[in-house]
């Protein structure tokens, strides 16, 4: 007999799960002429520039945050501390505002192109240099951005790895290099992997930069198939393809990590040893580990800054405190909602751990692979077609007209947000229970305690660290969430993310530096709370 947490965690995990269903249930019904059409003009582009996207900040995450995890747990160098937290920062930058940034600094009319024509005397097509908006400009700044997923979990894997191992190697004639490659490497593998796919998932799910560069890609394409052909049901369609893609994706990540199993048997001795260099090597590491930040995250913020300074204080009026507040009140609500959601789901998979729970929730969580997009489309289409059923029903009984209820408010946002981000808040709270002993709630139950009390009484004064940056991680997320918001927004109501978009699509780009400073400021909170969780990780594990 299923108790009530059973129901409460069950009945909302399948109806959070309903719009990535739709999605697939949209191809029952195929319009040819359609496909037809894009089968003709735009389809292979749309698969060709995705994958290749994806691929390519895949491969550029991985490179850059590997090799930053190493050098940071590995060697000795100036500034490694701080460099540690500085490489993180760029997490906190948007890629669409990233874009906007270097499209502002690299393009014809942008500093760096004028000052070398004043300085060589060139003119228009006396010279080359690389076309920002382009797809391999697409793929750099998403990598810029994305790197810390493989960095975070990479340098976790390799301070977990012992000194001995390393001494051993050497002692068998191996070269730090065949050490890296033949040892570290595949006993991080697991990590290196995740984090490389989180990266591509987020590439697969950019809306703002490939429109801002004009590359076709399926989140471009379902936009166009919406709103310019005004079908959306065929916009569904594209969005289940390219679903189809990121679940493979997941898939080969799942399977890539149980094919290749390399485990370090025997209890970790010591912690890995950071190897001194000569000076200038050491000089040129701390130059080469600073560039991802300076990059990623420096270059962008003095831009902004530039263009905020030439704008002046007259853009803080009546307007930009509205964006502010819908942005911090629809981000704070939703944040809200969702981690009381994940709160019940992880409850509720401690209390009953069978599949006739796990199964619900973990289908829910799958929304976090589907990009923005696509959930918006799907949200859309559901929500559109119960606000005229209900119409229709009220129309009957009273002759009442409900018009768009649900379609057309912030409620369709929560739910979108809700689909996209659950898994966000799930982990952080299913992490902080998973390290409450369970005799705690045995001892609380043998007490009379009810299974709400142990709940409000014993866990979540327990969970306060997890409650909390889950509601920052999801809180940051929405802030910076622009697809999804950009299609389910209510009419007249606009957020920091949406109005930087219109602002840099229409190349005004000095006034869309306030809004995207906010939105980077609000961001780098999270990003400050997940380093202090990463140095106090390896404190623990390094005084094991």
């Amino acid at each position: 007999m299923k108790d009530g947490w059973t129901w409460a965690a069950g009945v909302p995990a399948l109806l959070l799960f309903v719009p990535v269903l739709a999605i697939f249930a949209s191809l029952l019904h195929i319009e040819w002429d359609v496909w037809r059409h894009l089968a003709e003009t735009v389809l292979a582009d749309y698969i060709r520039n995705t994958l290749l996207l994806a691929f390519g900040v895949g491969a550029g995450s991985l490179v850059i945050g590997t090799l930053l995890a190493w050098c940071t747990t590995h060697y000795e160098f100036p500034l490694r501390r701080s460099i540690e937290w500085l490489v993180l920062l760029p997490m906190a930058m948007p890629a669409y505002i990233i874009a906007y940034c270097y499209t502002g600094l690299l393009d014809f009319a942008g500093p760096v192109q004028t000052l070398l024509r004043d300085t060589f005397g060139w003119h228009n097509g006396d010279y080359w240099f690389p076309e920002i908006r382009s797809l391999p400009g697409a793929i750099v700044m998403l990598a810029l951005v994305l790197y810390p997923y493989v960095y975070i979990l990479a340098r976790t894997a390799f301070s977990e790895q012992s000194a001995s191992l390393y001494e051993v190697s050497r002692s068998l004639g191996r070269r730090p290099r065949d050490h890296f490659l033949k040892i570290a490497i595949p006993l991080a593998r697991p990590a290196i992997l995740t984090g490389t796919a989180l990266a591509m998932m987020e590439a697969f799910a950019d809306y703002g930069t490939v429109q801002y560069f004009g590359v076709n890609t399926f989140t471009t394409g379902i936009f166009r198939t919406w709103f310019g052909m005004g079908n959306a049901i065929a916009a569904a369609q594209l969005s289940a393809l390219l679903v189809s893609f990121v679940l493979i994706l997941v898939f080969l990540e799942k399977y890539s990590r149980c094919k290749n199993a390399y485990y370090y048997q025997g209890q970790k001795s010591t912690r890995p040893k950071h190897h001194s260099l000569a000076r200038w090597p050491s000089i040129t590491l701390t130059l080469l580990c600073l560039l991802p930040f300076i990059l990623g995250f420096g270059v962008p913020v003095i831009m902004l800054l530039g263009w905020a300074f030439t704008v002046g204080v007259q853009q803080i009026d009546q307007r930009f405190i509205t964006l502010l507040f819908n942005s911090f009140m629809l981000a704070a609500i939703s944040a809200l909602i969702i981690v009381a959601i994940a709160l019940v789901f992880g409850y509720a998979k401690r209390l009953r751990k069978s599949i006739g729970v796990a199964l619900p929730i973990d289908l829910a969580s799958l929304g976090y692979a589907v990009p923005g997009t696509v959930i918006a489309v799907s949200v859309l289409l559901i929500l559109t077609w119960f606000d005229k059923k209900l119409d229709a029903l009220l129309q009957d009984l009273w002759g009442v007209s409900s018009g768009l209820l649900i379609s057309g408010s912030i409620a369709a946002l929560v739910i979108a947000y809700s689909v996209r981000f659950l898994a966000v808040a799930l982990n952080n709270i299913e992490s902080g229970l998973g390290r409450i002993k369970p005799s705690m709630d045995q001892a609380a139950r043998s007490l009379g305690a009810s299974r709400n009390r142990v709940l409000f009484k014993v866990h979540l004064p327990m969970l306060k660290g997890s409650v909390l940056s889950a509601l920052l991680l999801v809180f940051v997320d929405i802030v910076k969430e622009l697809p999804a918001t950009l299609i389910l927004r209510p009419f007249n109501f606009n957020t920091l993310a949406v109005r930087t978009y219109e602002l840099a699509s229409d190349e005004r780009l000095a006034d869309a530096a306030l809004p995207a400073l906010a939105i980077v400021l609000v961001s780098i909170f999270p990003v400050i709370l997940l380093t202090r969780a990463i140095q106090a990780s390896s404190k623990t594990s390094g005084d094991e």
